[in-house]
């Protein structure tokens, strides 16, 4: 088969939503090499970054409350800074760059997916502005 390893994504196909940070950026356990109480963190297989993971909140409304939260891996040498909460939101906005999903088998037999990421953000501001000025000048023009 031609598809092997992580399969690249963007944002919009994961979070069509967009997502909150729910948790702390903590480095990840790599639990081979960590022994006798002593932490050894993770790095990717791949590029050998080490990895760091944040939970966050799926923005979908039709999503059941056990599917809404998720890990999010981040692949970067240091440990990665959330972007600053927002005035009057409850949970901190955030979108990924350099996303990448790994289907798995998980202990339940299902089928889950890894999300690995390469940057974080705040979210960016949209054209949706423009958009709706442009359909307005179009609809003006021609009538």
């Amino acid at each position: 088969m031609a598809l092997q390893g992580p399969v690249p994504v963007t944002f919009a196909m994961v979070f069509p939503h967009g997502c909150y940070i729910v948790g702390e950026v903590e480095p990840v356990k790599d639990f081979d090499a960590s022994s006798n109480g002593r932490f050894v963190q993770a790095r990717d297989k791949q590029t050998q970054e080490l990895v760091w993971q944040v939970a966050v909140m799926d923005g979908d409304p039709t999503l059941k409350p056990a599917q809404k939260t998720v890990a999010v891996k981040i692949l970067a040498p240091v440990q990665p800074v959330p972007p600053a909460p927002m005035p009057g939101l409850p949970f901190t906005p955030v979108e990924f760059d350099g996303m990448s999903v790994t289907p798995y088998v998980n202990a339940a037999g299902r089928l889950a997916y890894s999300i690995k990421v390469h940057e974080m953000h705040a979210p960016r501001q949209t054209n949706q502005t423009n958009q709706t000025n442009q359909t307005a000048k179009v609809g003006k023009d021609a009538a």
